[in-house]
């Protein structure tokens, strides 16, 4: 996935899209795209479709003019996998020039087919923008220093790739602990009152950090595998329980 890496350092959230659609042989293109994603679970069965706004609502949404809906089964690790997925598409969507914005409570209305076997996650708007689709630099992110989001010394190159991950309402619910073999990534607990609206969306970013991660190894020549580790597991930094972990070899 190196053809996607240099989009994590200049995407930004697009929310202010031209009305125009985009052309049909873009349109092929992207949807070309969704056979190409990488899952984090190739047991869990997903589905990608392109959608228009007459067919999407919800709090917060953002008119464009067209949203890519992402369906899944409802299995365990299915948020993660989600937010590694699609994320692939929103740094494509940025590698194109073309402006994507999540959008964490808008949902398809009762027009879009439902498959009984799967069920809807989210949502990505994409489309032209009114305005610019990349950062000039990094010092235009707002995230929180590494200091804060990581323990360990190793890896640190990685690990600023995933710190520049978007997050639901930029919250950077994410904690990494580093070591010379591997990374294992955590996500916060949240409280009972952000319970109700983010543990969900908590989870979909933990998928999106991630998949920030594994393209950063890839790109340094290591050998990315992700792995469910026990020890890492079992030992969870205070306020924060583990998602996976990244082994990395030479």
């Amino acid at each position: 996935m190196n053809d996607i890496y240099e989009a994590i350092f200049s995407r930004m959230s697009v929310r202010k899209f031209k009305k125009e659609k985009l052309n049909g042989e873009t349109l092929e293109t992207v949807e070309r795209l969704f056979g190409e994603l990488k899952p984090l679970d190739e047991s869990i069965k997903t589905r990608l479709e392109i959608s228009t706004d007459s067919r999407v609502s919800g709090l917060f949404s953002i008119k464009a003019p067209h949203y890519l809906l992402f369906f899944s089964e409802d299995k365990p690790g299915y948020l993660p996998n989600a937010g590694f997925m699609l994320q692939q598409m929103d740094l494509r969507l940025s590698a194109m020039g073309i402006g994507a914005c999540w959008l964490g409570f808008a949902k398809p209305s009762g027009e879009v087919p439902k498959d009984p076997n799967l069920e809807f996650v989210i949502t990505l708007a994409f489309g032209e923008a009114v305005g610019e689709v990349h950062r000039k630099d990094r010092s235009q992110f707002r995230r929180k220093e590494i200091t804060e989001i990581c323990r360990g010394d190793q890896h640190l190159g990685l690990i600023e790739a995933a710190r520049l991950a978007p997050s639901a309402t930029n919250s950077q619910p994410w904690f990494f602990v580093s070591k010379r073999e591997k990374i294992d990534l955590y996500c916060v607990k949240p409280g009972f009152i952000k319970t109700l609206f983010y543990k969900r969306l908590n989870e979909i970013d933990s998928g999106i950090a991630l998949l920030h991660l594994f393209v950063a190894a890839e790109r340094a020549g290591l050998a990315p595998k992700i792995v469910i580790d026990r020890d890492a597991m079992d030992n969870p930094p205070e306020g924060y329980y583990y998602v996976r972990s990244i082994e990395v070899e030479r």
